[in-house]
């Protein structure tokens, strides 16, 4: 890939997300239910394998509905947890900041969230978006803008350099690595060690969860759906609240979207959406 103009070009699309964010849109569905704990910016969201319990990963923590649906923090830590994936029944891979300030690395909870257990490489890296396939973590290593893999969780892999926003792993074969960039959506086929040039349309994310349900949210908030990888694309709908935070395709018609005006789930392939859980984003990041 040409570095020089496509870290500008991404530069720019980090910025016009970055705005879209911070920006009051108030809430374009009309529902009264946008009371719920604010937080500065939704960084992800997974189902819990084991019992389909809804987790959000925000600045200020990660959060589960209670018992009356309201948000309610998971342990006691309010870390900036910006990458985040499920991987299994209760085991989820993080990064982002401490409280404290610095970076991370990579952590690992094997109870839903309540305790995290540093892995490998604290302080040094912050893996914006992570992904697990086949027994391997990918991440999307921000400040370094590095693809990196990982089997054991402490040695890694280095992959392509490349300016990005989020990744997403092949469902049925884990060589193949999707990245969202300014030019649109980057391919690898063997594993992240090397991308295409990004195709159009541009994508701000992505969640790949069966062969032919590739989900891809553009910047103004359209859900779009590819069933050949990626190749060619249909919208869908625009999900409510229309400014993309975090997305989640749990299956191939299960798909979870954050946007500043709360959580939100579709059951029919992202055609219609209900709000899941009422966390509301003040815009920061």
């Amino acid at each position: 890939m040409n570095k020089r103009p496509a870290a500008v070009a991404a530069t720019a699309l980090a910025l016009a997300l970055a705005l879209a964010a911070c920006s009051d849109s108030g809430d374009p569905t009309g529902s009264s239910a946008v009371s719920g704990t604010t937080v500065s910016h939704i960084h992800g969201l997974g189902l819990d394998s084991a019992d389909q319990r809804l987790y959000v990963a925000t600045h200020e923590g990660v959060y589960t509905p209670d018992a009356q649906g309201e948000p309610e923090l998971v342990g006691d830590s309010k870390d900036d947890f910006m990458g985040f994936t499920v991987a299994g029944d209760k085991t989820f891979y993080a990064s982002g900041h401490p409280t404290s300030g610095g970076d991370k690395g990579l952590v690992r909870s094997t109870d839903a969230g309540r305790t995290w257990t540093s892995l490998s490489l604290s302080g040094e890296s912050d893996f914006h978006a992570l992904d697990f396939a086949g027994g391997t973590v990918y991440g999307y290593d921000a400040g370094q803008g590095l693809l990196r893999t990982t089997e054991d969780g402490v040695s890694w892999k280095d992959g392509a350099r490349l300016e990005a926003l989020d990744i997403a792993v092949g469902p049925t074969d884990p060589d193949v690595v999707l990245a969202t960039t300014a030019e649109g959506v980057a391919r690898s086929v063997d594993g992240g060690r090397t991308f295409t040039t990004g195709r159009r349309p541009v994508m701000a994310l992505l969640s790949w969860p069966a062969k032919d349900a590739l989900y891809g949210i553009d910047v103004s908030g359209g859900l779009n759906r590819s069933a050949d990888g990626g190749t060619t694309w249909k919208k869908v709908s625009t999900v409510p609240g229309g400014q993309p935070q975090a997305l989640t395709a749990v299956g191939a018609e299960h798909v979870l979207a954050a946007t500043q005006t709360g959580v939100f789930e579709s059951q029919d392939g992202g055609r219609t959406f209900k709000q899941r859980m009422a966390v509301t984003s003040s815009g920061g990041h």
